[in-house]
């Protein structure tokens, strides 16, 4: 059925827990995966009268942002290792998480995305958005939804 699954992650409960589950269904089919982490864009934004955060801030933050990235990905990676499933990692900085998850699916020829939803109410999900619904509405390939 399915070969080639895409796990991205955020590293919140919910995601490690479709994480495990993403990896016992790729066991199952004898299918590989990709975990994938979208890197937030970080943004010099100007302050009061112009004042403009640092380089050497942005930096850091950059350099965090991607420890943080590194290691939700190797908690994917324990994961597959654990249940024998090839398992490949792949972090960008897309403009939004719904672009990138879609992007690393297209990009590494999956066939499938296994993702977690929040589950957060109609109104939460208005007000804040959702990255489930957004790569629900535009993906191409099907997405099982983990809750």
């Amino acid at each position: 059925m399915f070969k080639h699954v895409l796990i991205p992650t955020d590293g919140s409960p919910v995601a490690r827990k479709a994480v495990r589950a993403g990896v016992r269904l790729a066991r199952d089919l004898g299918a590989k995966v990709t975990a994938y982490y979208a890197m937030e864009v970080i943004q010099p934004y100007a302050f009061g009268d112009g004042y403009i955060l640092d380089t050497s801030v942005l930096l850091g933050m950059d350099r965090q942002a991607k420890e943080i990235g590194r290691k939700y990905l190797a908690a994917v990676e324990k994961a597959a290792k654990a249940a024998g499933v090839p398992c490949q990692t792949l972090m960008t900085k897309p403009d939004t998480a719904a672009e990138g998850i879609i992007a690393a699916a297209r990009k590494r020829k999956c066939d499938v995305i296994f993702m977690a939803s929040h589950g957060r109410g109609e109104f939460a999900s208005l007000v804040l958005g959702s990255v489930t619904q957004k790569v629900l509405a535009r993906s191409k390939i099907p997405v099982l939804v983990y809750r």
